[in-house]
């Protein structure tokens, strides 16, 4: 069971003090920061058919719409956690909210794709800014009273995963009734209510003097970026996953990520001191955070692409068919995860819902093309999709509180930063790993099948299930690792 421990002497009162009489409306603004960077992922979905048509670009092109935020939210994270430790949480929250909501302005009125690129990787940057720090204000704001921290993780957990789905269902109302540039300008008001209640609500935070380590910083973002980078482009290669570009890239990423090793260790204040990787549980709780994010971002996005291409759905009913998911990881994480968390803990939590993560992935793996011979769609998405989507939505509520907890609550008070910047950026880079390589082997797949003469709709069915099969060993893995390696002790 997870207990939580005082604050350290030297932190403010005012950010530590479960008594702050604005923590809970400090938590909605913080959890609806959370929301809003997660929607940012995955809002622009349904969305990017009407972009490609908009700026007449290329599939490739098309792609980086997406892969600009998540590439630069998931590899500019540490830098965000460190900066969070060394110049306060409340600053670089609100320099990371301007920037996000300055961004999606520019986004909204982007006249060109490379407009558009250039405003998502600057909401990518915001977002990584406005993450480890928002983490960081939870923890201290909760720290001395057990049931509280609970019931604040609840809520904080289940805006990210909520805001990842149901940036799906917003993306295809706002699609569908008005026009794409408002999935970004979306964020603007909020950003602006955000800033305003910001100086009234959050608390300072502590911070502690220091240095930033930039080149420390640079060398990881690169190496990180290298590394996606490579595996996104593999398959538009000459030669695929063994073409020079892709080997000379993976190969260029690891000599960056054994500078950056040579770095910490001589540095006097490292951007990751590499003593916290001794921490308990901050190790194994990143690789299960890690695989978790490639498990469900994969499941999400597949299944996105089987409403519209294989039942015909159209934006807002894909949208619609979504919606049970998302209110049921809201319903769980807000009401019901904090009193199992405390009753169960934190490693047998994490257990089931890996479990059930899984087999909700095997049963997508099993969801029929629509020939329209024998089954209709809404047939379809009652015997099929919705069973498998209420049983991985139940996996990732189970599972995301319990991770995340896992990954901060041992951390020192100095290092909670760079604590969260670590497991938010696992999850980033294990999505976007993760999807890249279920998209590369699901499009392979399909165009083998096209080639021996297996109908279209199918070959792409096929894909889809091989993507959801990855998907449910990769949540598999991640449950052994689990059981295995993470300690049910924790500190906070």
């Amino acid at each position: 069971m997870m207990t939580f421990a005082s604050s350290s002497p030297g932190s403010s009162s005012s950010s530590t003090s479960a008594a702050n009489p604005n923590r809970w409306k400090a938590l909605t603004i913080l959890s609806l920061a959370q929301f809003l960077i997660i929607l940012d992922t995955s809002i622009i979905g349904v969305a990017l058919p009407t972009i490609q048509q908009h700026f007449s670009i290329t599939q490739t092109d098309l792609q980086w719409i997406f892969n600009a935020y998540v590439i630069t939210f998931g590899t500019l994270l540490l830098l965000g956690g460190k900066l969070s430790d060394t110049i306060g949480q409340r600053k670089v929250f609100t320099i990371g909210f301007l920037i996000l909501t300055g961004a999606s302005v520019l986004a909204g009125v982007a006249t060109s794709n490379d407009v558009l690129i250039t405003a998502r990787i600057l909401q990518g940057l915001g977002a990584a800014l406005i993450a480890p720090s928002a983490l960081s204000i939870v923890m201290n704001l909760f720290a001395n009273n057990k049931s509280e921290m609970n019931k604040a993780m609840g809520i904080w957990g289940a805006a990210a995963p909520a805001g990842g789905t149901a940036g799906v269902f917003l993306g295809g109302i706002i699609t569908a009734w008005f026009d794409w540039p408002w999935i970004f300008l979306i964020n603007v008001p909020i950003g602006i209510l955000v800033l305003a209640l910001i100086p009234k609500l959050i608390p300072q935070g502590t911070k502690k003097k220091g240095r930033i380590d930039y080149l420390g910083a640079l060398t990881i973002t690169a190496s990180l970026a290298l590394m996606i980078y490579s595996i996104v482009t593999a398959n538009e290669s000459d030669g695929g996953w063994l073409s020079i570009q892709t080997i000379s890239m993976l190969a260029a990423s690891i000599v960056l990520l054994g500078a950056f090793i040579t770095i910490e260790k001589r540095s006097k204040e490292p951007l990751i001191p590499l003593g916290i990787f001794k921490t308990t549980n901050l190790p194994s709780s990143n690789i299960v955070m890690a695989l978790l994010g490639a498990s469900w971002v994969s499941m999400w996005f597949f299944l996105n692409l089987y409403l519209q291409q294989i039942l015909h759905y159209g934006p807002l009913e894909s949208g619609l068919a979504l919606l049970p998911m998302t209110g049921l990881i809201m319903i769980m994480m807000i009401w019901m995860m904090p009193k199992l968390i405390g009753k169960l803990g934190i490693k047998e939590n994490l257990i089931i819902g890996l479990a059930l993560l899984t087999i909700g992935m095997i049963l997508f793996s099993f969801t029929p093309d629509n020939t329209g011979e024998y089954h209709s769609n809404n047939f379809i998405f009652m015997v099929y999709v919705l069973p498998a989507s209420i049983i991985s939505a139940l996996g990732m509520a189970f599972s995301y509180i319990p991770v995340l907890t896992s990954a901060v609550s041992n951390a020192r008070n100095e290092h909670i930063g760079i604590a969260s910047g670590l497991v938010n950026t696992t999850y980033q880079v294990g999505s976007a790993l993760g999807l890249a390589i279920m998209v590369a082997v699901s499009t392979a797949h399909s165009e083998s099948l096209v080639k021996i003469g297996i109908n279209t709709l199918e070959a792409i069915n096929n894909g889809f299930h091989l993507s959801f099969t990855g998907a449910a060993i990769i949540s598999a893995i991640a449950a052994i690792t689990s059981v295995i390696f993470i300690n049910t002790k924790t500190k906070r």
